[in-house]
């Protein structure tokens, strides 16, 4: 008897363990691109999440989570079509945690996302053109990163405040750069300070002098560079600073990063920006955690991934369904309140009040709070470039 009950028992284990769905999320970045320098604390970000899921076995009744990465190289729609379309219908994935840069979010959304309806969080498309009121997207696509409307604003604040009224704007010719140039132009000239020009570059030039011959003509009281780290927006600073045009930089989002202050040096002390970011406990919380694991959680858009993969987890264990036609509905509602707060480091905890029934408020390693267009309301880190360094001015 006792050999037949234990029998029964292995096999009911072996059942379970067979019955035990694998869940598989995309994460679809520019591993290769003009943002390749911070792609990989991004990975980390959502590779973190998934991992302190995967330690407490409860999701969905013991479903395992594995993460795919998959290149979209930032600007390469065509790439990154095609690797979205490589990992949904090869490898199954449920959901993704992507794209990064806003061109190609864009491309993996309309293209791949929404014919085989599948849920995108984004942490860091930026554009206004992603807006749910912008863009149909059949309630599949979230942000976890605040629309550059916003940003175009918190821009507009940080100079008036510094008491600067006329600046130089150069921007990288696609969806992002367009997008954040426009939003900070109506802003800023609604406040009353001018814009001397407004002119796109191109990446991948080895020569920015004709580009910032321009800028400097139209002069200026600073350089505002919506461009990215690795690429054409290093190259009109350097530019900048050789022909003595410009010596004081605003840097957005897509300036930020350790890669920058290498290659520039000292030149870019002096210079100021902004990025998504907050003081919050759960951003402390993460870059704990962050480091534990080995990579920097301060890294642009870094908590911006772990919350966007843990976004996708819980609202899967809302939903009782790893499917994107059914958990879709409930990202919104395990993001806002009511509900009781989840920082960071307390997925699992998530998990058992969702089974429980018990609504939950995402807070999350960046303060998480879904608008209407299914996207961050924004808070900001101001900081300056000191001593060769990033250093925190203030949190907006």
């Amino acid at each position: 008897m006792k050999k037949l009950l234990l029998a029964s028992a292995a096999t009911a284990l072996l059942a379970g363990a067979a019955s035990a769905e694998e869940i598989k999320i995309g994460i679809i970045l520019g591993y290769t691109g003009p943002l390749e320098s911070i792609t990989p604390a991004m990975a980390q970000g959502a590779e973190l999440a998934i991992a302190e899921v995967n330690a407490a076995g409860t999701l969905l009744d013991g479903a395992t989570v594995t993460g795919i990465r998959g290149d979209d190289g930032c600007i390469d729609a065509g790439l990154a079509t095609a690797t979205a379309e490589r990992l949904i219908t090869g490898d199954g994935i449920n959901a993704i945690v992507g794209g990064d840069c806003s061109g190609v979010t864009g491309a993996i959304l309309q293209n791949v996302a929404m014919p085989n309806g599948v849920v995108m969080i984004s942490p860091s498309a930026t554009s206004p053109g992603l807006s749910h009121n912008n863009n149909e997207d059949n309630g599949l696509f979230f942000r976890t990163a605040p629309s550059d409307a916003r940003q175009g604003v918190v821009i507009t604040d940080i100079l008036n405040d510094r008491g600067i009224k006329s600046v130089a704007l150069t921007y990288t010719n696609n969806d992002y750069g367009k997008g954040l140039a426009d939003a900070f132009q109506a802003a800023f000239e609604a406040s009353g300070g001018t814009v001397t020009i407004s002119a796109a570059h191109e990446d991948g030039k080895a020569d920015y002098s004709a580009e910032v011959a321009a800028l400097a003509s139209a002069g200026g009281e600073v350089l505002v560079v919506a461009g990215y780290v690795d690429q054409g927006g290093k190259g009109v600073i350097q530019a900048s600073l050789d022909s003595g045009a410009f010596d004081t930089f605003y840097l957005p989002d897509g300036m930020y990063g350790d890669s920058l202050l290498a290659a520039i040096g000292d030149g870019l002390n002096g210079s100021f920006g902004a990025l998504p970011g907050t003081d919050s406990d759960g951003a402390g919380v993460y870059q704990g955690l962050a480091s534990a694991a080995g990579f920097d959680g301060t890294s642009a858009f870094s908590a911006e991934s772990y919350d966007a993969a843990a976004l996708i987890m819980l609202a899967m264990q809302a939903a009782g369904s790893s499917a994107s036609a059914d958990f879709a509905a409930h990202v919104m509602d395990v993001a806002n309140a009511p509900g009781e707060p989840i920082l960071p480091g307390e997925l699992a905890k998530a998990i058992e009040l969702l089974k429980a029934g018990v609504d939950i408020d995402y807070i999350g390693a960046t303060a998480v709070e879904l608008i209407g267009p299914g996207e961050s309301a924004g808070n900001y880190r101001e900081y300056d470039v000191n001593g060769g360094a990033f250093v925190t001015a203030k949190f907006r």
